[in-house]
């Protein structure tokens, strides 16, 4: 199975550290929709003033996750302008070790959004060599993000950035799945979508509207019109009270090999999930099918 290792956002580095996970967001919020001639660099590149917004320092924002991971985002605080120009004075100096400032946090960070915008946090230099980093919240919420252990998927997954673990990741309709490493997310056309450079998997969640009909039978419904495939290409095992079954071929209109993988997952539960997958190398057909059996439907009773 080939391999997809992610660049860090921040630096462009390959993270092949499961144990620490760099997300950067390359702008503060306020600063996205400004025109490029009002944003201003004086000098580092961690150092930004936008025009009408306010003055910006690109810090890291330490979060402590299960499975001993620590989630690093690359975040900005707003200061003020007096701030900034003690920054620019010390970024190349002897005395950066030193520096510490306050400022509030200028970006929209999910799982948490509003409850921590433009809330207080004091940064300081922890390494030379890095960015400086948030080590007080002056808020509640502030100081939780800082001091408690949070659930790894409930917050990767809110992260459509190429990860380097697998996440698993919420659904809707107590419907979940594992995104593998070094894919992104995003939801379209009313699918969630993950993607990689040679693969991607698509779901979708049904909803059965024949009251009462068995998970067999709203299988056949689901796989209606689906190419007859040999038995070496299709598998069907059993749940309790229900199965999966999915299917797979190598499509012959394409300019390059393409291998499709297609698979049902259906729960005594009056719903499904469909998955699709596609990948270049006929070994990942490993991969879609760990990614169809990692579909799980969860009783909300």
């Amino acid at each position: 199975m080939t391999s997809h290792i992610p660049s860090c956002s921040c630096c462009g580095d390959s993270l092949t550290h499961e144990r620490r996970i760099d997300v950067g967001f390359n702008l503060p919020d306020a600063a996205l929709s400004a025109p490029e001639e009002a944003r201003h660099r004086p000098g580092p590149s961690a150092l930004l003033r936008v025009d009408g917004a306010g003055s910006f320092i690109r810090c890291l924002l330490p979060i402590r996750l299960t499975h001993d991971t620590e989630l690093v985002l690359g975040i900005w605080l707003e200061v003020d302008e007096a701030t900034l120009r003690k920054a620019h004075d010390l970024w190349e100096d002897h005395g950066y070790a030193d520096l510490a400032f306050r400022g509030m946090l200028a970006n929209k960070i999910r799982p948490w959004g509003d409850d921590l915008l433009g809330v207080p946090f004091t940064a300081r230099v922890a390494d030379p060599e890095e960015l400086p980093y948030l080590v007080a919240g002056h808020h509640p919420t502030a100081a939780r993000v800082l001091e408690d252990i949070w659930d790894r998927d409930h917050v990767l997954s809110r992260f459509p950035h190429q990860l380097p673990v697998d996440v698993r990741t919420d659904l809707g309709d107590h419907w979940s799945i594992v995104r593998t490493a070094g894919l992104t997310a995003r939801f379209a056309d009313g699918a969630d979508q993950f993607a990689g450079p040679d693969r991607s998997a698509a779901v979708t969640v049904f909803t059965d509207d024949t009251p009462g009909r068995t998970s067999d039978d709203f299988l056949s419904a689901l796989l209606a019109g689906a190419p007859d495939k040999l038995p070496a290409q299709r598998l069907t095992e059993p749940l309790p009270g229900g199965l999966r079954h999915a299917f797979w071929l190598t499509p012959d209109d394409h300019g390059r090999e393409r291998h499709e993988f297609y698979g049902f997952t259906v729960p005594a539960s009056g719903t499904a999930a469909g998955l699709f997958c596609t990948h270049e190398d006929p070994v990942d057909l490993a991969w879609a099918q760990q990614v169809w059996r990692s579909l799980e439907w969860t009783d909300p009773s």
